[in-house]
């Protein structure tokens, strides 16, 4: 490890691609996927020039400045809400996430809970697997000639508006910190514009003080007609109690979420087991645990992603 001088700890667990990379580069690295909390301060304490995490590792002042030689901190995945980035700048340690390697697989998830929606497939395999056979209760609403509103033209917003223009379909998008980028087949708008004209609202932005439950009672009081609502991004995003309430006085036709305001389950207080409960008994509701960016492709991706970024800092 030489000293700890130009090392990486490696502190989750990541597909070996990411370790053979660095090997076959001749990168010096520590791998140890099950290390907590103190673990990882006690070795980046050795000193480290990278650190690289997933979601279970928050990353505050204390953890970046446990080594006095950290330079960057990569996450596997994407978005970087768990680790204290305002701080990190001024400390001048690099933040960086994989946030390319899992667009395909997110974007995919994103097509098959709009598909889910609107052709009620979640509620009727149940039914049928009931032996209740609903053929006009159950009966769907084509994707094509709807106009799809994405927010956010990153990775993954963009991977969607990719996918959606084979559906036959009006592609808007809102992204309030790119411009320019419409095409003929996918118009830039104005975030009223898309409440204004969607049929279907899909989110895909990071977690910030700026989009935490962005999508509140305001929001959806702006939108002109009933729509369906997709949440892929972070659980914070969505004011959960304000879509159900939403739901309820059908100004939201359906909702699917990948993600929860709070994923841990077992820690729900009284309000949030309302509202999971509200969510789980809603037949218009497509829920599933966090897994949009999680195929055994992205496992991989991720890892090359990473390994690529560490070794071009490292050279």
């Amino acid at each position: 490890m030489n000293s700890g001088i130009h090392a990486v700890l490696i502190a989750d667990d990541f597909h070996p691609a990411l370790t053979e990379a660095l090997e076959a580069a001749g990168v010096a690295f520590v791998y140890e996927p099950q290390a907590g909390r103190s673990r990882i301060v006690e070795l980046l304490g050795q000193g480290f020039e990278g650190l690289i995490i997933r979601s279970k590792t928050p990353v505050d002042k204390e953890l970046l400045q446990a080594s006095s030689q950290l330079r960057w901190v990569g996450r596997g995945g994407s978005g970087t809400e768990n680790i204290d980035v305002k701080t990190a700048n001024l400390l001048g340690i690099d933040v960086f996430n994989a946030g390319a390697a899992n667009a395909d697989s997110v974007a995919e998830h994103t097509l098959g809970m709009l598909l889910s929606l609107l052709h009620n497939l979640a509620r009727a395999d149940a039914e049928v697997r009931n032996r209740i056979w609903k053929r006009k209760e159950n009966r769907g609403t084509e994707l094509k000639g709807k106009t799809v509103g994405i927010i956010g033209y990153g990775n993954t917003g963009s991977a969607v508006a990719e996918r959606l223009q084979s559906f036959g379909v009006n592609v808007i998008v809102y992204d309030k910190y790119k411009q320019n980028f419409g095409t003929q087949q996918i118009k830039e708008v104005k975030l009223d514009e898309l409440q204004q004209s969607s049929d279907i609202v899909t989110l895909h932005v990071p977690l910030t003080d700026e989009t935490r439950y962005m999508v509140n009672q305001v929001f959806i009081e702006k939108c002109k007609r009933p729509f369906y609502l997709l949440n892929l991004s972070r659980g914070e995003i969505v004011n959960t109690m304000d879509v159900l309430a939403a739901m309820a006085n059908k100004r939201i036709a359906g909702f699917g979420a990948d993600v929860l305001e709070n994923e841990k389950l077992s820690s729900f207080s009284t309000a949030e087991n309302r509202w999971f409960k509200a969510l789980i008994q809603s037949p218009r509701t497509v829920l599933s645990p966090h897994i949009g960016g999680w195929t055994y492709e992205s496992y991989r991706k991720i890892s090359e992603v990473l390994a690529h970024e560490i070794c071009r800092r490292m050279s």
